[in-house]
């Protein structure tokens, strides 16, 4: 910990100490304020918008700005997607490719569609039509690590020295408005429809996730044993991601990490013991842990981190194109991949999850679907179709379409 110049600088330690702290404030905030419970919003991203508003106003009474080194945060979200990878096997995966490509179709267009109404409106307030991609895919499907690595390059093409302010604002309102979309929009579905789970994904989720009485025993060798494979997978992810950067792809650490799990999972036979002593630790109640601690601590990381106070300048013109994109997000949402993934329970929670990723993130969406899961039910569907599009295919989309509107601008 460290204080200067008005800056107070928080280690790794206090940062994820913090998040923890943002988790249970989460958590106590939905007990007591009944539309965060009704509308499905999920913990981090109730604790972590408190508490980012609360640095906020310390910055704009005393000029002091908290700031949090996020080291952690970021190996959480490598511990988390490489958790889906151990838990995804190829019997799920061939059971939702047909939803799988319809999602993909549906989201690279939302992807150039998305780009097409943030240079228009952009355009339409006289501003630069860079400005305008953006607050595109670039910041919103992208988000943060997207709109970081692709705002120099922005910039210096086109002379915008703001890009990275730009891209990052864009990206953190996109972030709120996926955390508060995607329950909504599944509610809605759900009710309208009269939809409900599957009885053999409710009751297995409920096996595995919500009833304590039936949840299998776990003791420190179980935890361990999950870590270790965590571990493994991130190793060899690692190793994917330095191959896979020799030939010019740029992808990020997680994805790699995911597909290793994915591999392992698949190639390693169920009852072949490993020097553990035990199976190959899918679907356990030990992975399954370290996915929720990991995907609700960086969420509640990366919320409760926002300065707020930098975005305030451009604030007028990114609401304008975000509400534009709002707008886009919600029609698609409900008229496009609701219908097209067959109007099914599953077709609703894969709503709550492209919510989350048309302007905010993975985790997101992730969590907007863990939120909703818990409240109507599982869909292995959705938890297998929703990550492999965004973890892996929008990274690789973008990485094509972005220079394509830069190359027309």
């Amino acid at each position: 910990m460290e204080f200067e110049n008005n800056v107070l600088q928080l280690g790794s330690f206090f940062a994820i100490t913090v998040g923890i702290m943002v988790l249970f404030i989460g958590r106590r905030l939905n007990q007591v304020v009944g539309f965060l419970k009704e509308f499905s919003i999920p913990e981090p991203v109730s604790g972590g918008l408190l508490v980012s508003a609360a640095f906020a106003i310390l910055y704009w009474t005393t000029s002091i700005e908290v700031s949090f080194d996020m080291t952690a945060r970021d190996v959480l979200l490598v511990y988390f997607f490489t958790t889906i990878g151990i838990n995804a096997s190829l019997k799920d995966l061939v059971k939702g490719g047909k939803p799988l490509i319809i999602l993909l179709v549906i989201t690279i267009g939302f992807m150039l569609a998305q780009n097409v109404v943030g240079i228009s409106v952009a355009t339409m307030f006289g501003l630069e039509p860079v400005f305008g991609l953006l607050s595109g895919s670039i910041s919103l499907i992208g988000g943060h690590g997207t709109a970081i690595a692709w705002a120099p390059r922005v910039g210096e093409e086109f002379g915008l020295e703001s890009a990275m302010e730009i891209g990052i604002a864009s990206a953190t309102f996109g972030l709120i408005l996926a955390s508060l979309m995607g329950g909504p929009i599944a509610k809605f579905l759900i009710k309208k429809h009269g939809l409900a789970a599957e009885k053999t994904d409710a009751e297995q989720y409920e096996q595995d996730n919500l009833d304590e009485e039936h949840t299998p025993k776990m003791n420190s060798f179980d935890f361990l044993d999950a870590v270790l494979a965590i571990h493994i997978c991130i190793v060899i992810g690692t190793i994917l991601n330095e191959l896979v950067s020799q030939t010019g792809l740029q992808l990020p650490l997680f994805v790699t990490c995911l597909f290793a799990g994915i591999i392992l999972t698949n190639l390693i036979p169920t009852a072949y013991p490993r020097i553990t002593g035990t199976k190959w630790p899918t679907r356990t109640a030990a992975i399954d842990l370290l996915a929720d601690i990991s995907l609700g601590t960086f969420l509640a990381m990366s919320l409760m981190s926002m300065q707020l106070w930098t975005l305030i300048d451009l604030a007028g013109p990114i609401f304008a194109i975000l509400a534009m994109q709002l707008l886009l997000a919600v029609l698609v949402n409900i008229f496009i991949v609701f219908p097209a993934m067959g109007k099914t329970y599953d077709a609703a929670l894969t709503c709550a999850g492209f919510g989350g990723i048309s302007l905010g993130s993975t985790p997101t969406a992730m969590a907007n679907m863990s939120a909703v899961s818990h409240k109507y039910g599982y869909s292995a569907q959705a938890f297998i179709v929703v990550p492999l599009v965004c973890a892996f295919f929008i990274d690789l989309a973008n990485a094509f379409i972005i220079p394509f509107f830069m190359g027309i601008l």
